[in-house]
This record gives structure tokens, C-alpha cells and sequence, in this order.
């Protein structure tokens, strides 16, 4: 058993060495990419199955789309091109020949989705169309890590296409809302929601709305995006529709996105010195017994009563699970399921057994209290929740400390550079002006569109047209 990285002094070191310790992931022969590891894929399948049942409940279906796409789809949109070269993986050969047009492997599907929106869409009947798949992507990133930045990565993406600009403005900010849902009441992440800068949205969308949330290292990430696309795409592969009037017209689009990122965003939001801390709504154990004993007939009686607890909390839709792993003694255990988050831990032994009670540790703040075993299966619901609402407030109020409200570049500047956080300023909306916090190594993460608190530009003595959120990233 070793111990992690100090967290407040070596984060990225700690956040590296965690994903490893507690069985996430690991790395691949394949630069930039990572294997995720069971642990870790039933972290994404809890997510997956909230966020899944989010898509079907506002009305989307899932299909499945190919992983290769002809390049010659990828260059119709012009801006769609231009933002993702430089990341693209491309297939020149296959079957043992040269290939008569280069296929690349899916950065995103929204020129194979409009292609087959174009042979689907013919009325206005045929609207709303609202489809997601859950896949993989390709990207090739030069600085990875660990479910932040990989070249592959796994996420749903959906596509819709509506009759009008307000329907798909109403569908690009629906789905926001939802992200926004998942990552606050399930990954108990306080977000910051806004639009994108012009020079930040997706390559050929009208507008970025992002969901932003803030690590422990003060660090911005992009937790996932919603686009409207408009009409750009639906003329790029002549998807027209007949209208009511009877005309022909162009669709409304809209795209939007989560990744296995919002793993690594639970990991860097809610971790501590000794490893995972994770949400119990989506942690995919949230009981954890450890059986204590000593001899081979206290092993059995133990191992049976604890089974009988298992039991009764999945009856009460608790994820629980027994350790019965006879080759690590106590301690070994505790410290490898505090290292894996998981929020509650019983401890059982045959003394415990005699009383009748057992002896619960909470993950969070490592507090115990000893409850009766008939009682388990009621308290503990309470218990979990509890947890859920105190990893959210705790989140916020590192977030309150990390706030800064500030008025100019000249003056907050080496500050943003040396010292992380949350800085909200006034913006002219002159690209010049945005351009200025490069050197800092900061960006304009959204743009606070209900905010105006700032008077004057950051960057300039223009007047502020809207307040933003400026920060370091990932």
C-alpha cells in the first residue's frame, strides 16, 4: 500500500497516480488512449444509465451510426474542416489497397448523422427528428490525460432537426438543462452554464452553450456542450424538407455532447488524500462490508450474516457488496475501498454480531456510528442522500473561495497566471480583447449572458457588454 501524491501541492501527480491506484484505468500501447478498467467502466455505466434515461424521457431515440466517414463528408462544412484537421485519424488503406477516397475515424458524427437526415427528412412530418448514439470517437489530442484528454474517448452525441430556429434554440438549451441536472444533482458538481465565445464554439455551429465546472486545482473543465447549429450543416448536405406552406426549406439543427470525461471530472472534483471520494447516486458500490474474524468458524458465520445484510439493502436499492476476499486482512481492505470512494463502509464482526449492530464509516468525513443491524437498510438510504447534498455543498464552497470578481487584465492577470480560479470580468466582445488573456494561459470559458455586473472591458476602456467567466482550463 502506497500512498498518493500530496493533493494541495502535486495535483496532477495525485489525480495520475488515483486512476491507477484505484483501478480505473490504465494506460495503453496506444499513444493517447487509455483502457478503462471495470471499476471505472461501471463508474461511466452509472452515469450512463441516469444520463441515457434523461435522452429517452425528452423524446430522443439511439441508433447507431459507422465509425468511418468519407473525408470528403467531413469537408463540406467549411469551419467544420477548418476546427478539427488537426485532430483527425485517417484511413488511407484497407483490404490490402490503397483506398479510392480516405476515410476518417469519427471526431464526431454530425456529417454522417446529415447525410442520412438528408434521405430521411421530406416533410414536415418528418420533424422533429431526434436521435442519439452512444459511441466512441477519435481525436488525436497531443497533451492527454487520464478521462480529460484522450485520443479516444467514449460519449453520446445526439442530433436533432426541427422546423424552426426556436424549436432548435429551445432543444440546444433543454439539453443544457439536463447536463446541468446530471452534473449537480448526480456527480454533486456545481456548474457554471453559459455560451461559448465566437473563437470558442464548435467549428460551423451559431452557438455554444457549455456546462463548466471548476477541479480542485482551481482548473476549468468543459464538462460537455450543447450546439445549435442552425442551418449551415442542412445546406452544406442539401437536406431540405417540404414545409406547411408547401414549400421547400432547410431544417433547424442542433448536437450536444457528454464524455467519459465527467469521470474525471468526479475524480478531480471530490477526491482527498486518500483516493476516489465518490456521489453515492452514482457510485456503483455504496456499501461496502468488511467482514472481520479470526478464526474459520467466525469467517463462515460472519461472511453469512453479512450476506443477509447484502441482501436487504438491495432490497432497499442500495448497491452493496460483501468483501470476501479471505487473503487481505482488515486494514488492506479499508484501505483499498477508501482508495476506490465508496460511500459508506460497514464493519462487522463477530462481537458486532452478538450486539447486534454494526459499525458504519462514511467516506466524506470518516465519521462511524454504530447502528442496529435491523435497521440498516432504513438508515442507510438517509445516510447516502445525505452524503449526495453534503459533497455538493462542499464543492461550492471551495468554489466561493476561488471566486474572484475582477475588472482588469492589467491588474488580475499575473494572478490568473500564478493562482487558478474562477475570475468574472467585463467583456467588449472584441476578439482583440479575448486574445489578451492568452499570455496568461487563461481563456474566456462562457459567457454569463444574464450577467452584467462589470462596466468596462477587461481588456480595453470600452464599455462591458456582458460579463465572463475567465479561466485556466484543461
Amino acid at each position: 500500500m502506497s500512498k498518493l501524491p500530496d493533493i494541495t501541492t502535486n495535483f496532477p501527480e495525485w489525480y495520475q497516480e488515483v486512476i491507477y491506484a484505484a483501478e480505473l484505468a490504465d494506460q495503453a500501447p496506444v499513444r493517447g488512449c487509455i483502457v478503462i478498467r471495470p471499476y471505472g467502466n461501471a463508474i461511466w455505466d452509472e452515469i450512463k444509465t441516469v444520463l441515457d434515461k434523461k435522452i429517452k424521457d425528452t423524446g430522443h431515440e439511439n441508433a447507431i451510426f459507422p465509425v468511418l466517414i468519407p473525408l470528403s463528408f467531413i469537408e463540406r462544412e467549411a469551419e467544420h474542416i477548418e476546427g478539427f484537421a488537426p485532430e483527425l485519424a485517417i484511413v488511407t488503406h484497407a483490404g490490402g489497397k490503397k483506398l479510392e477516397e480516405p476515410l476518417v475515424v469519427r471526431p464526431t458524427s454530425e456529417t454522417m448523422v446529415h447525410h442520412m437526415f438528408a434521405k430521411w427528412i421530406k416533410s414536415y412530418r418528418d420533424l422533429p427528428l431526434k436521435i442519439n448514439q452512444w459511441a466512441n470517437v477519435m481525436r488525436w489530442e497531443k497533451r492527454p490525460r487520464a478521462f480529460l484528454r484522450t485520443s479516444e474517448f467514449f460519449w453520446q452525441e445526439g442530433h436533432t432537426a426541427h422546423e424552426t430556429q426556436e424549436q432548435a434554440l429551445e432543444e440546444t438549451l433543454l439539453m443544457l438543462s439536463e447536463y446541468v441536472d446530471l452534473a449537480e444533482n448526480y456527480l454533486a458538481i456545481p456548474v457554471i452554464q453559459g455560451r461559448k465565445s465566437a473563437s470558442e464554439q464548435f467549428p460551423g455551429a451559431q452557438a455554444t452553450y457549455t456546462f463548466e465546472a471548476f477541479m480542485i486545482d482551481g482548473k476549468a473543465l468543459q464538462m460537455g456542450t450543447s450546439h445549435l447549429l442552425s442551418q449551415n450543416f442542412a445546406k452544406s448536405f442539401d437536406m431540405k424538407f417540404q414545409n406547411k406552406e408547401g414549400q421547400m426549406a432547410y431544417p433547424y439543427l442542433t448536437s450536444w455532447g457528454a464524455t467519459t470525461r465527467l469521470v474525471g471530472a468526479i475524480i478531480a472534483s471530490h477526491g482527498d488524500q486518500n483516493g476516489l471520494v465518490l456521489p453515492p447516486r452514482i457510485a456503483p458500490i455504496q456499501v461496502i462490508i468488511v467482514p472481520i474474524y479470526k478464526t474459520e468458524e467466525q469467517q463462515a458465520h460472519v461472511f453469512m450474516i453479512a450476506q443477509e445484510i447484502v441482501a436487504q439493502l438491495k432490497k432497499a436499492g442500495i448497491r452493496a457488496q460483501c468483501d470476501t476476499n479471505d487473503q487481505m486482512k482488515p486494514g488492506a481492505k479499508f484501505f483499498k475501498w477508501e482508495m476506490r470512494g465508496i460511500p459508506l463502509r460497514i464493519e462487522l464482526g463477530p462481537r458486532d454480531i452478538e450486539n447486534n449492530v454494526a459499525l458504519v464509516a462514511s467516506r466524506l468525513g470518516g465519521d462511524k456510528q454504530t447502528i442496529a443491524l435491523d435497521q440498516l437498510h432504513h438508515q442507510i438510504p438517509g445516510m447516502l442522500e445525505t452524503i449526495q447534498h453534503q459533497m455538493f455543498d462542499r464543492a461550492q464552497q471551495r468554489y466561493a473561495k476561488m471566486w474572484h470578481k475582477v475588472d482588469k487584465l492589467a491588474i488580475f492577470g499575473k494572478q490568473l497566471e500564478e493562482q487558478a480560479g474562477i475570475y468574472q470580468t467585463g467583456w467588449c466582445k472584441d476578439a482583440a480583447c479575448e486574445q489578451l488573456l492568452k499570455p496568461y494561459t487563461g481563456s474566456i470559458r462562457c459567457l454569463l449572458e444574464n450577467s452584467h455586473e462589470m462596466k468596462e472591458c477587461f481588456g480595453c476602456d470600452m464599455p462591458a457588454v456582458v460579463d465572463v467567466i475567465a479561466a485556466k482550463s484543461y
